[in-house]
């Protein structure tokens, strides 16, 4: 089984229920839900889904309720499935990391591995995780910060770029 990151936009939402009701009509399959994190905005998805291969992601967003904009397998960095679980509401802000066209995979994670204690550095934001997308084309990174800000601080701490930072819902 592999991660694939979703990102599709809600074609009727602007509040909490209705993201509720539009992630009812997933119809997953063999796949499973991982997580679900919603721009504050709720008109942006992000969803995570364990599945055999991209064939079975696709089918399970209704055209109705959903436009999805990219489907890309992903690998988790920083914490495990289980505590993924667990800390998905503590999610506050995401930051999307265009990579150059020359990081490899293990540049990126030994870049990570070095500079990551910087996290200490910033206090008041903790990060939670990143989903690197196989095909190296970006990653994003989970956060619970109290700003944007703060969350800048911390990237620059890191000496990580920032292509875009998303404010989410904790609904």
């Amino acid at each position: 089984m592999a991660l694939f990151l979703v990102e599709a936009t809600l074609n009727d939402a602007s509040e909490q229920a209705a993201v509720e009701r539009a992630v009812d009509t997933l119809k997953l399959g063999d796949a499973t839900l991982i997580e679900v994190q919603v721009a504050s905005d709720y008109k942006k998805v992000y969803v995570i889904i364990e599945a055999g291969n991209e064939a079975d992601v696709n089918p399970a967003f209704s055209e109705s309720v959903f436009t999805v904009e990219e489907v890309k397998e992903v690998r988790i960095v920083g914490q495990d499935l289980e505590d993924v679980r667990k800390t998905a509401g503590k999610i506050n802000y995401l930051v999307e990391w265009n990579f150059p066209a020359d990081l490899t995979m293990d540049q990126y994670l030994e870049r990570k591995k070095k500079n990551s204690v910087h996290y200490a550095e910033v206090p008041e934001v903790e990060f939670q995780r990143t989903y690197v997308c196989e095909d190296m084309t970006k990653c994003l990174c989970f956060y619970d910060a109290p700003d944007d800000d703060a969350v800048k601080r911390a990237r620059e701490a890191v000496k990580a770029p920032v292509s875009s930072i998303t404010k989410l819902s904790r609904d």
